[in-house]
């Protein structure tokens, strides 16, 4: 079947991503329960195999765990190294809502990050009906929470909190960040973790195993941010049993360097402000953004706010430092939700910061161990960061901001001093095996919200291009990882697992941004 793509609005945005719907914090902190699987943790290497056990026992009780079949993977630490450990990954299968007639090929999942708990992403897979009619298949992937080992960095976690007090891009937050990223990598090799082993290749062997080893003929795949990278590595890599393919707020294996954030901050901006625009209400109370945006970023990078703030769950007043790298963090981010951006930085230029200072204050609250930060920085470090420099990524924000401050546009958004990082967590370069595009005849879903700054549409054109039997949507006024935020995406995605080549997607035609936040003058 030909390709198709489907325009609902304006065209959109561009970058990677390593928080779920514009949060870079997780709620109030809380004890992690342990996953109380079988067995010792690694050990020798082996055959990979499936071991049942309990299923995790999350703060949050998550409710599709109580019906759930649950156990580990237990696969090599390094396929490279012959008779190494193994590694013990997290698996839950979740039934279908309708067990009368659940279709035989069930959806796997490939969670964002990377580094998130995906399995705290089953509430909202389950509430957009991936397991409506069909198995779905969850499994953490290598490092991850519940996982042997675990690649989190309670440093980073503590760090992060604390850097909601400085200045974004300054040495302070820089000295702050590398001392914690030095004492989680000596953790973790005191500990024996092989650092150069957790990457997208492997973990899309892991999804390989995984599907043999639960004897499993075909399945289908749904992944989202990092989760599409792997789900492309994994597509071209492991082709065999994969039914059809979705891929949701894109990032594809062939672009994803560090200088490719600024392009799509950019262009995820100018979309919302595109959007603001063609709403006369919103044209009318915020006539020119661009302009507002760059005035405070230059005002904020030159003057920074110190504020005592609460956070927005509440609690002591933490404080805050907002200047115009934290700015900017926290639009890509969607900390202040798309819609609210205009009228927070029309409050912003009119002395009241209260918005952008509340969504910084929530840096401060920090789900400490909940993110395998391990295993981002092995990605982004072996991966992104190859081939490019400190030089590269400020001529990319140049390029993107002109006329931004140079301290502001020295950081990548979301990930600030990631050169420095990767210099301590020195892993190889693999940058060669992974920037490959995936050419396939594999019938694909390629989704794509045109309010995302992390990954957006314009990134995903070139990896539709490359899948023959590829349909495109695009879903207006969305923002990162789409389906969750839209019945229409979800309605969409159900209609292509059920016919891969030709799905519904009438939804999508009447579809417009929601209106923008109007406040008085």
């Amino acid at each position: 079947m030909p390709k198709r793509t489907i325009h609902a609005a304006t065209t959109a945005a561009a970058l990677v991503c390593l928080s779920v719907f514009g949060t870079t914090t997780g709620s109030a902190a809380s004890p992690l329960a342990p996953f109380a699987g079988p067995g010792p943790g690694p050990g020798p290497s082996g055959a990979p195999r499936f071991v049942s056990g309990p299923c995790p026992r999350p703060p949050e009780p998550i409710e599709a765990l109580k019906s759930a079949k649950c156990g580990f993977l237990k696969v090599p630490e390094n396929r490279a190294r012959p008779g190494g450990r193994t590694i013990d990954l997290a698996v839950a299968v979740i039934p279908a809502v309708h067990p009368a007639k659940p279709a035989q090929d069930p959806v796997v999942f490939m969670a964002g990050g990377p580094g998130g708990d995906t399995f705290d992403d089953i509430p909202f897979l389950v509430e957009s009906g991936l397991n409506k009619d069909r198995e779905l298949i969850v499994m953490a992937q290598r490092g991850n929470l519940y996982d042997r080992p675990n690649l989190a960095c309670p440093e980073i976690d503590r760090a992060n909190g604390k850097a909601v007090g400085l200045r974004y891009g300054a040495q302070p937050a820089e000295q702050l960040m590398l001392k914690a990223v030095q004492e989680c990598r000596d953790r973790l090799t005191a500990d024996g973790v092989d650092l150069s082993a957790y990457n997208t290749t492997e973990n899309a062997a892991d999804f390989a195993d995984l599907r043999t080893t639960l004897d499993i003929p075909r399945w289908n795949v749904y992944g989202y941010s990092y989760g599409s990278d792997l789900a492309l590595t994994y597509l071209r890599l492991h082709p065999q049993g994969i039914r059809a393919m979705a891929i949701d707020s894109i990032t594809p294996p062939r672009e994803a360097v560090l200088p490719w954030g600024w392009s799509s901050a950019a262009e995820g901006i100018d979309t919302i402000f595109a959007a603001c625009a063609a709403q006369p209400a919103c044209k009318s109370r915020y006539p020119d953004l661009h302009r507002t945006l760059t005035q405070q970023v230059r005002k904020l990078e030159a003057h920074p706010l110190t504020l005592n703030v609460p956070p927005p769950g509440g609690g002591k007043p933490v404080k805050v430092v907002l200047d115009g790298g934290a700015l900017l963090d926290l639009i890509v981010g969607f900390n202040v939700r798309p819609e609210h951006i205009p009228a927070a930085l029309d409050e912003l230029s009119n002395g009241n910061p209260e918005r952008f200072a509340q969504a910084r204050a929530a840096g401060s609250v920090q789900n400490v161990g909940a993110f395998a930060h391990g295993l981002t920085e092995s990605v982004a470090c072996s991966e992104w960061a190859p081939g490019y420099s400190e030089a590269d990524v400020l001529k990319a924000g140049r390029e993107a901001f002109p006329g931004w401050p140079d301290t502001v546009l020295a950081q990548v958004p979301q990930l600030p001093f990631q050169y420095d990082v990767c210099r301590i967590w020195n892993v190889p370069d693999r940058s060669s095996v992974q920037r490959v595009a995936t050419v396939s005849p594999v019938p694909a879903l390629v989704l794509s919200g045109t309010f995302d700054a992390k990954t957006g549409a314009s990134w995903a054109r070139g990896v539709a291009r490359d899948l023959s039997r590829s349909t495109s949507v695009l879903i207006p006024g969305i923002g990162h990882w789409v389906v969750p935020q839209s019945p229409c995406a979800q309605q969409v995605l159900a209609s292509f697992f059920a016919h891969p080549t030709a799905p519904d997607t009438g939804c999508v035609d009447d579809l417009e941004p929601k209106p923008f936040t109007i406040t008085p003058k």
